[in-house]
């Protein structure tokens, strides 16, 4: 089964998809001061927002996930009224941000999932699915709606992925930094670690081997998603899982490493996770004399925990229509490990990309990459 991607949307720090694709080709960073009255405390004192503070909602994640899968379900020109269409959201904190203030501001059970939030956008959706699996859950719920295709369980699918900031996550992040982290340099010698962006993505699949569902232009053709869950460690990833998981996806997509020609890495910017990737990049790619363009987009945008992998997707995909492909925004000295790697720094590249592969990581080993190619 082939499965086609018809519509797509994101929101970051930036805003919608086209301010976000316009502000990494120009290499602008979204970060601002930590909007939280306990930055002192949490040992953060920074963050990638994405909205005013004057318009702070209190199920925050809710709303631009509502937004995200209006506009993907809209571009892809699928009626819901008439098709089945499931949704599978893909969060790490779910809606942690309200339970956090439910002591001034009770908030319904039902609103810390995301059905509500989903049937806003899209009544008649047969059924929507949560799924929490950290930092790739929106990885995770493109593989779920890429089955549920294939299993004739519905005619297109939203996969969407959204996160918003929170207090409890801010305090882990400031205690492993020795001292507070000022932005995102992914495969930077000097990287301090990570900062929380927030914001959804989502994108609207069809099954591209028979009568489309909606009448949206084919934007690309998801060739294969792959997982691993490799359990190595609560935090650390590992780079036999990493491999795994690449090598997975390849399999599934009917593909070489060497017909990918772009991979949007997950790149945190943390002590572990980087030189880790790197080293399983190398693994993979590293016979290659011309191995693929490397991005990622975190040192822009901060990292969005369960929208992360769905809003690179959302970056590889515009990558692929634009043959043009951002910079890594923040990297100045790349680490050892990445030397054998063709890492963008510096301004965006012209390229020519046909395939594009996209990594996402999550704490217990949880992996997802999926492959991505060229619409015709």
């Amino acid at each position: 089964m082939t499965a086609v991607i018809t519509g797509s949307e994101i929101r970051t720090c930036f805003g919608d998809s086209a301010a976000t694709f316009a502000a990494l080709a120009e290499g602008r960073c979204g970060v601002g001061v930590l909007r939280s009255e306990l930055r002192e405390r949490l040992g953060v004192t920074s963050g990638y927002h994405a909205e005013d503070e004057a318009d702070r909602r209190v199920l925050r994640a809710s709303g631009w996930l509502t937004e995200c899968v209006r506009a993907a379900v809209a571009q892809s020109g699928v009626d819901p009224a008439r098709r089945r269409v499931a949704v599978v959201v893909g969060t790490g904190l779910r809606e942690l941000h309200a339970v956090e203030l439910m002591d001034d501001q009770p908030v319904r059970t039902a609103d810390l999932h995301f059905d509500r939030a989903v049937r806003r956008a899209v009544p008649e959706a047969t059924q929507v699915i949560t799924v929490c699996n950290a930092c790739s859950a929106s990885g995770h719920a493109l593989a779920i709606a890429c089955d549920l295709l294939e299993l004739d369980e519905a005619d297109a699918v939203v996969a969407a992925g959204c996160d918003a900031m929170t207090d409890s996550m801010l305090a882990m992040i400031g205690r492993v930094a020795e001292e507070p982290t000022d932005r995102v340099r992914p495969f930077d010698a000097d990287r301090m670690g990570v900062l929380l962006g927030e914001g959804a993505a989502a994108v609207v699949v069809e099954r591209g081997d028979r009568p489309r569902a909606g009448s949206g232009a084919v934007l690309a053709t998801v060739l294969g998603v792959g997982l691993s869950c490799d359990a190595f460690h609560e935090t650390a990833p590992d780079p036999d899982g990493i491999v795994r998981a690449v090598r997975d996806a390849h399999r599934r997509a009917g593909i070489e490493p060497d017909q990918v020609d772009l991979v949007v890495a997950h790149g945190t910017g943390t002590a572990l996770n980087d030189p880790v990737e790197a080293t399983a990049l190398g693994r993979v790619f590293g016979h290659r004399q011309d191995g693929p363009l490397v991005t990622g987009i975190k040192g822009a945008t901060g990292h969005t925990s369960g929208a992360a992998a769905l809003t690179s997707l959302a970056v590889a995909v515009h990558a692929l229509a634009e043959q043009t492909v951002p910079a890594v925004t923040g990297l100045r000295e790349p680490i050892a490990e990445a030397a054998g790697l063709r890492v963008v720094t510096g301004r965006a590249t012209s390229a020519a990309v046909e395939v594009a592969q996209v990594n996402s990581f999550g704490f217990g080993g949880v992996n997802a990459v999926c492959i991505v190619g060229r619409s015709a």
